[in-house]
């Protein structure tokens, strides 16, 4: 007998997942999604990166420990960015300009991400995302969207993008992500 066969089909399930991101809608059809799965070894050195930025930042960002063990715990992990994108050219003013080019022109802040960017690029982000998500759900899979360790990633260089999130993905007899504590 072959026990615990479920976990056996994580990685393909995860591809499924990234096959929704990549899928998803996209203004104008311009493509500017990275993905990538990160190795089991990987998962400890992002929930370390997690882990030092928490103690970087101090108390209000202890979430990151917490998330840090959820990364470690998970079957696998997802990763979904936004590359440095150019602009849907709708000047629409959503970035805060009136006009795309003063966006394109304005000098670029790095904190946790690299901005401004287009927002019309970030609504793209957030419908992968959610098709993602929502595959993963339909995979019966436990996942939640996690900003802490998309953030640590780039730190890390394990996702060329200037903005992530993380999805980690769970095939147990209880959702690791539902009960957690706020530290």
């Amino acid at each position: 007998m072959i026990e615990d066969p479920e976990l056996e089909c994580i990685g393909t399930l995860a591809r499924e997942i990234l096959v929704a991101a990549r899928t998803a809608p996209k203004a104008k059809g311009k493509d500017d999604i990275v993905t990538g799965i990160l190795e089991q070894d990987e998962k400890e050195t992002l929930a370390r990166f997690m882990e030092g930025m928490a103690d970087e930042r101090g108390d209000h960002f202890a979430f990151f420990k917490r998330d840090a063990q959820n990364i470690r715990n998970a079957d696998a992990v997802v990763l979904i960015g936004l590359r440095s994108a150019g602009v849907a050219g709708l000047n629409c003013g959503a970035c805060g300009y009136k006009e795309c080019d003063q966006m394109i022109e304005a000098q670029k802040v790095k904190t946790d991400f690299k901005g401004p960017q287009c927002s019309i690029k970030y609504i793209d982000l957030g419908i992968a995302l959610g098709c993602a998500a929502a595959r993963a759900k339909d995979l019966c899979l436990d996942n939640r969207i996690f900003y802490s360790a998309g953030t640590a990633a780039i730190r890390a260089e394990m996702i060329k993008a200037d903005i992530a999130m993380a999805i980690p993905l769970s095939v147990k007899g209880k959702n690791i992500f539902f009960d957690r504590k706020w530290p």
